[in-house]
């Protein structure tokens, strides 16, 4: 057989800290720090192939904030090249009380010889970008939120309370437009937080707009199409789920998809003792907090065999066999949640195990398990 290199990279912003490692061998070796480009790596690589005989090479560095790029583009020039999930990697106390540049580049390297770790799926540029556009909404919605609960606060610290309904109504509008200040000073204060909310709110409307644009993607539309017939999962969290997860093939049962999201209980056993914990909160936490909102919604919708305008609207055009298993998705979800809440179980956890029963559907409606 070939020999194979493992070359771990330790990749930062301005400079890449590489080391090789021979697993017949056992030996670490041409460990080096370098300028932070393809160019460099590139030469590394086929330098350290001609020093063993033109043996392969596997590269590979943990996903952070420097993005897929220099995969891309390794991958594209014919190396070998994973990004490595970090909650996947086995660190030892050594490791953790010692860490330099050097050492987590020698970590890697022997993560990758011993195939102890996970590989983060590389998505392609489309659906990166578009999962960019997904998480500026997020980002945007956040923002939004905090401006709204700035006027709120400095609205109440004046002894001005809104009691008849709910904010952000027209009503409630209208309420703020009869507010008057003696100062000039709170005047400028509050057209000024007044004003950040409406171009928060404005910010936000655009980039809906954009989400209902990107239904139409030729590489999510089905996909799209397909989740929105679900009761609860509208365009945002629908693209959300499509891009965010990619293939949802590569999950071999529901379960799997389910624990992607962190919603599955945790396990804790030491001897005769075995109980179970929360869930586990690991994977996507974005598409944690969407199923558990779309849970939710489910169980503010009208009972089954009473539809929506909205979700008749959604359901139009698409097979019997989907709509069947959408309406039992529905009935399920919001059955549950009912019987657990009854049972005593709070509203919240009641909202999480609906929101794993969602994830897997979803998971069933995506790779075609509908019977």
């Amino acid at each position: 057989m070939e020999s194979i290199i493992y070359v771990g990279m330790d990749v930062h912003k301005d400079t890449y800290s590489l080391c090789s490692f021979n697993a017949d061998r056992n030996l670490l070796f041409s460990q080096t720090q370098m300028k932070s480009t393809t160019g460099n790596v590139v030469r590394y690589l086929k330098k350290v192939s001609e020093m063993n005989n033109d043996a392969l090479t596997l590269c590979g560095y943990e996903a952070g904030p420097t993005g897929f790029g220099l995969c891309r583009e390794l991958q594209k020039l014919g190396f070998a090249c994973v990004i490595i999930a970090p909650s996947s990697i086995a660190k030892t106390a050594k490791d953790k009380a010692v860490k330099t540049d050097r050492s987590d580049a020698q970590l890697l390297a022997k993560t990758l010889a011993f195939h102890s770790f996970k590989e983060v799926v590389l998505p392609s540029e489309n659906i990166e970008a578009i999962k960019d556009i997904i998480r500026l909404r997020s980002s945007a919605n956040k923002t939004c939120k905090r401006a709204k609960q700035n006027l709120l606060s400095f609205l109440l610290s004046h002894g001005f309370s809104y009691s008849d309904g709910k904010h952000w109504t027209v009503k409630f509008t209208s309420w703020l437009k009869t507010i008057h200040f003696a100062s000039e000073y709170l005047t400028f204060c509050f057209e000024e937080y007044l004003s950040e909310v409406t171009r928060q709110i404005q910010r936000l409307s655009l980039l809906d707009k954009k989400l209902k644009e990107l239904e139409d993607d030729k590489e999510i539309s089905d996909g799209v199409k397909k989740l929105k017939c679900i009761c609860g999962i509208d365009t945002v969290t629908a693209v959300s789920l499509v891009a965010e997860t990619g293939d949802f093939n590569r999950f071999s049962a529901a379960r799997h998809f389910a624990n992607y999201t962190g919603l599955c209980p945790g396990r804790h056993s030491s001897g005769l003792s075995n109980k179970g914990t929360g869930i586990t909160k690991q994977g996507n936490n974005y598409l944690r907090r969407l199923l558990i909102e779309a849970a939710k919604s489910v169980k503010r919708s009208a009972s089954h065999g009473h539809k929506s305008k909205r979700i008749l609207a959604r359901q139009e055009g698409a097979s019997s066999e989907v709509i069947n298993y959408a309406d039992k998705a529905a009935a399920r979800i919001r059955m549950k949640m009912y019987h657990l809440e009854r049972r005593g179980l709070h509203c919240n956890k009641a909202a999480t195990a609906g929101a794993r029963e969602l994830a897997c559907f979803a998971w069933g409606m995506m790779t075609g398990h509908i019977a």
